[in-house]
């Protein structure tokens, strides 16, 4: 359905979803950044908020990883700045695991 074709309900509604959609994101990586939540409970998550968020904006998250680190980590690793944490696949997950292992 076009954008134009949505009614005013309709398209408050679906910005109501974004919204929570992105508070919802924000609060994950705050967890993230403040080592309320690991690496490893994030990407065991299967959540769409999860699934769509791009890997570089996750790695950014991370304590001590800036925009810099984030790119930096994934050429290191042979992801794409545009991929997204559904997309990578078990061994990716795995190298990023070793980099970052959960804290005890």
């Amino acid at each position: 359905m076009p954008l134009s074709a949505l009614t005013a309900e309709a398209r408050a509604e679906n910005l109501r979803k974004a919204a929570a959609v992105r508070r919802e994101r924000s609060e994950l990586l705050d967890a993230l950044k403040h080592e309320r939540t690991s690496l490893q409970e994030v990407l065991d998550r299967d959540d769409p908020v999860v699934g769509r968020m791009l890997v570089k904006r996750l790695l950014e998250g991370l304590p001590n990883i800036g925009k810099i680190r984030a790119a930096q980590l994934l050429a290191d690793l042979d992801i794409s700045e545009r991929r997204r944490v559904q997309g990578l696949g078990s061994r990716q997950k795995a190298r990023l695991l070793e980099l970052f292992p959960p804290q005890a």
